[in-house]
């Protein structure tokens, strides 16, 4: 069986830097090992949050698990065809780094960038934030323009 053509086919097949430059795809490039190396070597980072987008009957949906943030720690830009994620995940307890066997969670500020298929409304984008550290992001599909020809007659 056949799967439709996706409005988000080729959008997601690679990240890009702040420069716009490609750094990978995201299978073989994940972004935590940037994050962690910059880190590591004492340079300031910006982390990456994963994301599910997925499409409903009248809305693209951004699926994304944030946890150790607060509501109040998240904010969400509109522009044009991007929607922006961004925050800061703080840690409770203060361990110094000589105490870590491994450190793989990120802690920090963090932003995603995503770039729809359509020109989104900023008016009409709805967030939740769940119990569970979940933020869905709604943004509604517009209608599309229906052409009718009129014929004389």
């Amino acid at each position: 069986m056949e799967m439709a053509p996706s409005p988000f086919h080729g959008i997601f097949s690679a990240f890009q830097s702040e420069h716009g430059t490609v750094v990978g795809n995201v299978a073989d490039d994940a972004p935590s090992t940037s994050v962690h190396s910059a880190a590591a070597r004492g340079g300031s980072s910006v982390g990456q949050i994963a994301v599910d987008i997925f499409e409903l009957e009248d809305y693209y949906i951004i699926r994304a698990p944030i946890a150790g943030v607060k509501l109040s720690d998240i904010d969400i830009e509109v522009d044009e065809k991007v929607l922006t994620i961004r925050g800061r995940r703080t840690a409770a307890d203060d361990i110094p780094k000589d105490q870590f066997y491994l450190q793989e969670c990120f802690w920090g500020d963090f932003q995603r960038s995503i770039t729809l298929p359509v020109i989104i409304d900023p008016k009409k984008v709805k967030a939740t934030f769940s119990k569970d550290s979940i933020l869905k992001v709604l943004i509604p599909k517009e209608e599309k323009v229906k052409i009718v020809r009129i014929s004389e007659g």
